[in-house]
């Protein structure tokens, strides 16, 4: 009596269908075969010069690549790539989080590929210091670009770099610009300092900034601004439109505290709305414009090359840290003298002078 009342009521599972298969078991099957061919460097180049997709992300992965067996692969590849590129206009994207960032460039890279550019979004995500994971959700904040044909995103972690922007994104640069994108963006992790990598291997730098955040009277602060060469206010719609007009009056105010720039660019300051898509075509007209002028004085091209030296220096920077901390004998070493230091029984300067020594004269 009591099994017949409940198979009377909402709380009863009655017996379904089997659902159908949602994938083939040879189309998987392929797919795992072709993940587990290593394609030469020689084929990875053909596939991005002939602009395909998947060379184009196996390539970067393999850039990313901490194993030092990817290394000789993954210089070969970019070597291959380099008289290919350098004919793309670089943009630099950065703001604090909540800013907007991913929204703004949805709407600026739709604006951007129904012009007939072809976008490469560089998206930087946030790593965690404890487990190292990372969600990468910028594809899916980012659903309508993502499907656009004429667009590319590559979402990667931001490990232990500054921001997230090492050597691996300026040479995703480089092989994205060799597999046809002529417009890439590069979004920042907004944490602060990453800024100032970014702004190194970039064209134009554009800072974000929302209304009513209390950035306004922080705005005749060096650092940020004096990098920026456009501001423009996010989420200038509905009730927001004033104070947006406001910010902007206020920000234009603190850009003239500023020394002049070398590149003869005047910093401008707008609002715009990534949902309306208000002020995103004018957004693109300013990066025209500074580009007309630094061609026209050849900044631009004096700006890059600083850039290929700074990048050059970098590189040899990390290489030596990563060597450094590879060396076994160090490994070794750096343990004792960690903990000689923590019972303080030398100082941390004494203890990275041994070790210093040890790895110079080894």
């Amino acid at each position: 009596m009591e099994n017949e009342k409940i198979k009377n009521t909402a709380l009863n599972e009655k017996a379904g269908i089997s659902p159908p298969e949602i994938f083939s078991a040879a189309v998987v099957k392929n797919i795992q075969k072709f993940r587990k061919v290593q394609p030469s460097s020689e084929e990875l180049v053909q596939g991005i010069l002939s602009g395909n997709i998947t060379a184009l992300s196996r390539a970067i992965t393999l850039v990313e690549s901490t194993n030092p067996d990817h290394l000789a692969k993954a210089n070969e590849v970019i070597n291959a790539c380099l008289p290919h590129a350098n004919k793309s206009v670089r943009i630099g994207i950065t703001g604090v989080p909540g800013v907007g960032k991913s929204t703004f460039i949805e709407a600026f890279g739709k604006h951007l590929t129904g012009l007939g550019k072809k976008v490469a979004v560089l998206a930087v995500d946030p790593s965690s210091t404890i487990s190292h994971g990372s969600i990468l959700g910028d594809k899916t904040r980012m659903e309508e670009l993502v499907k656009d044909e004429n667009a590319y995103i590559r979402p990667s972690a931001s490990g232990d770099t500054l921001g997230g922007v090492a050597r691996k994104t300026r040479e995703t640069i480089t092989l994205c610009e060799a597999c046809g994108f002529d417009t890439i963006i590069i979004e920042t992790v907004g944490v602060g300092q990453s800024e100032t990598a970014v702004h190194s291997m970039v064209d134009f730098f554009l800072l974000l900034k929302i209304a009513g955040a209390g950035d306004e009277l922080q705005g005749i602060k060096r650092g940020i601004m004096e990098m920026a060469d456009a501001i423009v206010i996010n989420k200038a719609d509905g009730d927001n439109i004033r104070k947006a007009k406001l910010a902007k009056t206020e920000f234009n105010r603190a850009l003239h505290l500023f020394p002049a720039k070398r590149s003869g660019w005047i910093p401008t300051t707008a609002t715009c709305s990534a949902i309306t898509q208000d002020g995103i075509p004018e957004v693109w007209e300013t990066i025209s414009k500074f580009i007309e002028l630094t061609n026209g004085n050849d900044y631009f091209n004096v700006k890059r090359s600083e850039q290929n030296e700074y990048w050059m220096l970098e590189t040899i920077n990390e290489q030596l840290k990563l060597n450094f901390y590879n060396n076994s004998e160090i490994q070794t070493l750096l343990e004792s003298n960690k903990k000689a230091v923590q019972n303080d029984e030398i100082s941390p300067f004494a203890a990275a002078q041994i070790l210093l020594e040890k790895y110079f004269k080894g």
